[in-house]
């Protein structure tokens, strides 16, 4: 089983952090490896909401079902896929450190199947480095967002 926690302090209240993250229209802007997701727009997000995610993962395009199987709106969301015998879950944490400033923690457990069982230690490293610069892109993305609307 892998189990990688990545987390990073976000210079934004928790609000804004975790309206914008829990967004499934926004997850392409700030998710460096999703092309597109596709969801039921205008429903609110809720367990059982299914997602469709286009992502390309080292050159290669994959489509994946997940479910949202819980949300906490501004505290937690969580949501699972199972493909060909792997099961990915995908945990987004928001914990406000003071009122201008956000810990978001993404992790991310998985259960690999077939081949790569046997590559697990590789996995752990790339979700691991996929989900550091995901979240830094996240940071630089709202910081600097909030930072053009103030100087306009």
């Amino acid at each position: 089983m892998v189990n990688v926690i990545n987390e990073i302090v976000i210079n934004l209240p928790k609000e804004k952090v975790s309206a914008f993250v829990s967004d499934p229209a926004n997850a392409p802007h700030w998710c460096t490896h999703i092309r597109s997701v596709e969801f039921s727009k205008g429903m609110p997000l809720r367990a059982g909401t299914q997602l469709v995610i286009n992502e390309q993962v080292m050159h290669r395009y994959q489509q994946h079902t997940y479910e949202v199987v819980e949300f906490i709106a501004g505290q937690k969301m969580v949501m699972r896929t199972e493909s060909n015998g792997m099961m990915l879950e995908t945990t987004f944490g928001w914990q406000a450190v003071d009122e201008n400033r956000t810990c978001m923690r993404l992790r991310h457990r998985a259960r690999p199947a077939g081949i790569s069982k046997a590559i697990t230690p590789l996995f752990a490293l790339s979700i691991s480095s996929y989900s550091r610069r995901n979240l830094k892109y996240l940071k630089r993305l709202l910081e600097y967002s909030v930072r053009k609307m103030i100087v306009l």
